[in-house]
């Protein structure tokens, strides 16, 4: 995302200086699959995970005239999904969050055999098994920070806790990973 850092601040001035239609869409390009990804966490309906984004974009639309105040424009629109993915929550009176898991290819770009392929894709299921079986806080946690790369401040900021507990929920989760990747080999 860092490499977005520039034109996603000229985006912000645009739209909030000449109302342009062209920078939101440019800055729902960069986030769309991104939020998708992180409101999927809360809300298991594909329809309804982008209805919450696509509600999201259009809170920062209707919002652009004070986007220039917003100091963290990346916790501030994952905020917002956060807060529209629990209010849908909430308002669905669900006894249980539903967590998809997107699978994580971390051998993508390597040249491999088929055995060290298959030995790779087994490890990567074992990890994505391990991942899934996090509690909810520490695999969204795990996600941000490991997955999308987000600073610890961010992350704490969008899960709306300290920076210790967001720490305490990684140590957690990997925790937990190591014992589980230990366990089944």
């Amino acid at each position: 995302m860092s490499d977005h850092k520039e034109d996603i601040l000229q985006w912000i001035c645009e739209m909030a200086l000449t109302d342009s239609q062209t920078a939101l869409k440019s800055l729902y390009l960069v986030y769309f699959q991104r939020l998708m990804r992180f409101t999927k966490l809360y809300v298991s309906s594909t329809a309804d995970t982008e209805e919450i984004v696509s509600d999201t974009f259009l809170v920062i639309w209707n919002n652009r005239k004070s986007l220039l105040k917003i100091t963290n424009f990346e916790a501030y629109i994952y905020s917002i999904a956060r807060h529209k993915a629990i209010s849908y929550y909430r308002s669905r009176h669900m006894e249980q969050i539903e967590l998809n898991e997107i699978s994580v290819d971390l051998f993508i770009h390597t040249e491999t055999t088929p055995e060290d392929d298959l030995i790779s894709k087994e490890r990567i299921n074992q990890l994505n098994k391990a991942i899934d079986a996090l509690p909810a806080k520490c695999k969204m946690a795990f996600k941000l920070v490991r997955e999308d790369k987000l600073k610890y401040k961010e992350v704490a900021t969008i899960l709306d806790i300290s920076v210790k507990t967001l720490e305490a929920h990684l140590a957690n989760a990997i925790k937990k990973l190591r014992e589980s990747l230990t366990s089944e080999q």
